[in-house]
Parts: structure tokens; sequence; C-alpha cells
């Protein structure tokens, strides 16, 4: 590693990224080497080119690092930025943001990609919650009746979790899943679940114990949350939800 480059900002997304991309949603296919960095060991290094190939996500990181003056995307303040929220978050101008990234997106988008114009402006934000619930398409099949556009929408979307009990394969969780009803989106009350939290190379999260606060991704418990990042990520879910709701309900 290059004297003064962020090694943690690059385990940070290792971590968010290792699930989606160890079931070969997005990204690269080399989950392996992300895996190892984010249990606190292998190449930080190789995470940039990495993360590069990240259609998704990779777009924010620049742009959120461009946005408020930081030379590294994979900075640790820009890699939670986008994941979950922080003071940084509030420095980006979203109009600003939001046009940028239509530019970036525009180029990909076929039919696939239609609702991506500017319209979608208003939904902006430098957040993985706006990706989610207004770049995918998700949101805009809520209406068919079908339970993939909520499920995948509940499983993309980092959400938080209070650990009950610590088992010695999985979590016992509470936290609150996405429900649609009457054309809203929204958060239902706290239900308990097992997660997992371990892979080959261990777990991302250290210690653990009941009570902690974690972050889930497609299913997995990959980051432990300090009560300033649960409360981040808290208002940035609930300004998305808010965001789209008048679009929903037209």
């Amino acid at each position: 590693m290059a004297k003064g480059v962020d090694e943690a900002g690059r385990r940070l997304f290792s971590r968010y990224a290792h699930a989606p991309n160890s079931l070969g949603y997005c990204g690269p296919a080399d989950s392996a080497a992300l895996r190892a960095v984010a249990c606190g060991g292998g190449d930080p290094g190789l995470v940039p080119g990495l993360a590069a190939g990240f259609s998704g996500a990779w777009p924010y990181q620049e742009l959120i690092a461009a946005m408020t003056g930081r030379a590294d995307p994979l900075a640790a303040d820009v890699v939670r930025a986008y994941w979950t929220g922080n003071d940084l978050t509030a420095e980006v101008d979203r109009a600003d943001f939001g046009a940028a990234l239509l530019d970036r997106f525009g180029p990909q988008a076929a039919s696939y990609w239609t609702h991506l114009d500017e319209s979608v402006l208003v939904e902006a934000a430098p957040t993985h919650a706006f990706h989610v619930f207004s770049i995918y398409p998700w949101t805009r099949l809520l209406g068919t009746g079908r339970p993939e556009p909520l499920e995948v929408l509940d499983s993309c979307r980092i959400a938080q979790a209070e650990v009950v009990e610590v088992g010695p394969e999985q979590l016992v969780v509470r936290s609150r899943h996405l429900e649609y009803r009457d054309r809203r989106l929204s958060l239902g009350e706290p239900v308990e679940s097992r997660v997992e939290y371990l892979t080959g190379g261990g777990s991302f999260l250290g210690e653990v114990s009941p009570g902690d606060r974690v972050a889930l991704h497609w299913g997995f418990a990959c980051d432990l949350l300090t009560s300033s990042d649960a409360a981040h990520l808290q208002r940035w879910t609930d300004w998305q939800l808010d965001a789209v709701a008048p679009r929903l309900s037209a």
C-alpha cells in the first residue's frame, strides 16, 4: 500500500460490496479478494481496481469525492457517505449530483432504464438508497402485485438491525422490513430473523454482542454501526422513502 492510502476506506467498501458481488449481482468476479480485505486481511491495494468494476456504486464514490474536494473516492468518509450516509453526504449539492449522475448512467440506458431522465432529479441524493429506490427499476414494478420487487428492494437497500443473539453460524437480529401498502413504501414494525455474518475468512464485524447495531446487505451482516452511523442511515433511508412517495402515489 502506498503511503497515505486510506486502507480503512478500502476495507469498508469491500464489506458493503461483498454480498451482492458474491451472489453475482454486480462487480467483477473476484469476491474472494473482496472477502479477504473485508475480513481484515488480503491486499487492500487490489480494491480500487475491483471497485471500478461496480458500475452502480463506483460513479457515486467518484462524484462524492469530486464534489467534496476529496482526492480519493475510497476514503473512508466518502465510502460511508454513499453506503449509509454521514455528515459528508449533506455537503453534496443534490441537484448538481443528480445531473452529473445522469450523465454517467445515460449512455448505459436501454429499454430497461427508460425512466432515467430529468424527472428522477427530484429524488436525487448521493446515497445507495437513491440508487436502490430511484435508479434501479424495482419501485416501478411494485404495482404488478408480484412479491419479487419488494423482496429485491428490501435485500438490496442497506438496513440496520439490533443484534439479539450471537450464534455459532448466524445472528438473531431485530429489524424493520419494507412494506408496500396503498401505493406507499414504508418500514414496518421490528421483527426478529436470522442473518448470516460469517464467510470462509471469518467475520467482517470483529467482536459483536447483543445490543450492537449492524448493517445488513442482501441478508448479510457486513458492518458494525456506531450510534451516529445508525442515525445517518435512518435519516437517509427515511428521506429517500419520502422522496419517492409522490411518484408511487401517482
